[in-house]
């Protein structure tokens, strides 16, 4: 097994994911097998019971794992099935080790950081990148590392010494490190700034780590006096500086990189230059300038909880980005706080509930992403029963899908206090319920996570035509509330189609209101499956009715 790991330096944020995926794109280009793993230096067991706000969305994989959000990077732009053993936690890690204590594993011993901390890391990677995620039989031939932070946090410590042990035993020719850094421009003086590099590889090297390549990130193309500067100073050869400045959008990178021959050096420093060819990019080039070259626009209104941090619905997005590329579009989210369209804000910031209501009511579509808890409901109602209506193409996803169905129950049932047992644990007509099988004491992973099939009822629904007339679809779920199943037959005769149900025929995962363009809500999320050239059918199927070509797409 050959590994690339990257690390960053100087500050967080610096888009380590989508040069690791990159970078992973590349190799793949090449011929090459690639899978990835992700180390996060936190102790959380995982990502689950993590606020959106804190650290972006839970990225769901098909065996239920809740992870960080560059795994999901990960699968979008290696179209790759990872597991939950692809996201190293130091949560993850230490009761693995702490596990094999009270058995006795360590009987006699002192268990310590060295080398029982360090040898479970090194174990757990290198069993990891042995399973296949491409759908192929056999290992991969490449496994990217990407560990999260920043070089000198104490938190990483551990894998940094687990990591230089492993770039030692599996030797020279088979460990790439590849070092993301910034290069600021002073305002001021409007120069190119490498000491923060410099201290960052200095950091590194003290830890026992020698960078191969730099990942210059800057807002613009690096000069040669800053490559010949960070080679001198960094010891590294000018030809391994890569340099990745802002660019029109993520699909540039891994152009980006082939353009600078980072294959060709990548290939050389692991000795695979004889087995892999030259890299093919084409459909990368034709997505990303498609992409610059779109001018016509669709408006989303974008209904959510945690619009303050984009990144908390970063798939959602993805996802719509997908669908309106496939519609030579480009999207214009218009990003609404929900609890702005509520009554009490009318008051309270009647600015901010005027602009709100200007946008939502000048919206070619709305979507309602999911979240927990109560806060920006009654504004979410609120949308839901604008888009109903009005007519207006609106696509509900989990939380989103449970409001629908409060809206639908409270406007066209006449039960007014209609609403989730997570809300109003004392509502009089709960017609949402927590799921039985739930625990109302432990959070992490005790919800309805994971790939689980949805049976379509009907051929004829809106969404077993967009999926091609499909009887069923697998798509992945994160949810802790459900549709109350005794109201199924109430719902369905006051004109809620109930189209899609789980493999018991109870649990309600899709609805649909037949005299409406599109009203569509699902419990689970399509927008963790949705990939670059493959779109989720669902949001194509929604961007399509904002502009009227829904049925047109549908009879074609």
């Amino acid at each position: 097994m050959k590994y690339v790991l990257v690390t960053g330096g100087v500050v967080s944020g610096l888009g380590k994911g989508v040069t690791a995926s990159s970078i992973g794109v590349v190799l793949e280009a090449c011929g090459l097998r690639v899978t990835s793993i992700k180390i996060d230096p936190y102790l959380n067991t995982d990502a689950g019971t993590m606020s959106p706000f804190e650290h972006g969305e839970v990225f769901v994989l098909d065996d239920g794992g809740e992870v960080d959000l560059d795994l999901g990077n990960y699968e979008r732009f290696l179209d790759v099935t990872l597991t939950k053993d692809n996201n190293i936690t130091t949560g993850k890690i230490y009761q693995s080790v702490l596990d094999k204590e009270r058995k006795g594993d360590y009987l006699g011993k002192t268990v310590q950081v060295v080398p029982h901390i360090t040898d479970a890391i090194k174990d757990w990677i290198e069993s990891v990148s042995l399973i296949p995620v491409d759908g192929k039989e056999g290992q991969a031939d490449v496994c990217v590392i990407e560990l999260g932070g920043t070089v000198g946090d104490i938190e990483s410590m551990p894998f940094i010494e687990a990591l230089r042990q492993l770039s030692f035993s599996v030797g020279q020719e088979n460990f790439c490190l590849i070092h993301v850094s910034l290069i600021p421009v002073l305002g001021v003086v409007g120069e190119q700034k490498t000491k923060p590099t410099q201290h960052s590889v200095r950091e590194l090297r003290a830890l026992g780590l020698t960078p191969h390549f730099l990942a210059c990130r800057s807002a613009q193309p690096l000069l040669e006096a800053t490559k010949a500067k960070l080679s001198q100073f960094c010891h590294v050869p000018a030809a391994n500086i890569l340099n990745i400045h802002d660019v029109p959008n993520i699909w540039h990178v891994p152009l980006l990189l082939r353009n600078q021959n980072a294959h060709h050096s990548i290939l050389k420093q692991l000795n695979l230059t004889s087995v892999a060819m030259a890299p093919h990019l084409d459909n990368w080039t034709k997505m990303a300038e498609t992409f610059d070259n779109l001018t016509d626009h669709v408006k989303i209104a974008m209904v959510g909880k945690y619009i303050g941090l984009t990144d908390s619905y970063l798939s959602v997005v993805k996802a719509l980005l997908h669908a309106c590329i496939a519609c030579s579009l480009k999207p214009e989210i218009e990003w609404i706080a929900a609890s702005d369209l509520e009554d009490e804000s009318e008051k309270s910031t009647p600015e901010a509930h005027a602009a709100a209501w200007k946008i939502l009511k000048s919206a070619e579509c709305i979507l309602v992403p999911g979240g927990f808890g109560d806060r920006g409901v009654s504004g979410m109602v609120l949308a839901a029963k604008y888009a109903r209506e009005n007519k207006v193409p609106y696509l509900g996803i989990c939380l989103g899908m449970q409001i629908a169905v409060i809206e639908f129950a409270r406007s066209v049932l006449g039960l007014e206090r209609a609403n989730s047992t997570e809300f109003d644990a004392q509502t009089p007509d709960p017609v949402v319920i927590f799921m039985p099988e739930g625990s109302r004491t432990h959070m992490g992973s005790t919800m309805r996570l994971g790939s689980r099939r949805t049976l379509l009822q009907s051929r004829d629904s809106l969404t077993s035509k967009l999926y091609g007339d499909v009887c069923y679809v697998d798509e992945r779920h994160r949810h802790r509330y459900e549709v109350n199943p005794e109201l199924a037959q109430v719902l369905e005769e006051a004109g809620l189609r109930l189209v899609g149900k789980d493999d018991t025929g109870k649990r309600i995962e899709v609805i649909e209101l037949h005299d409406h363009p599109f009203y569509v809500g699902v419990q689970f999320h399509p927008e963790f499956k949705s990939r670059p050239t493959r779109p989720s059918p669902l949001f194509l199927g929604f961007i399509l009715a904002a502009r009227k070509l829904l049925q047109t797409h549908l009879s074609s």
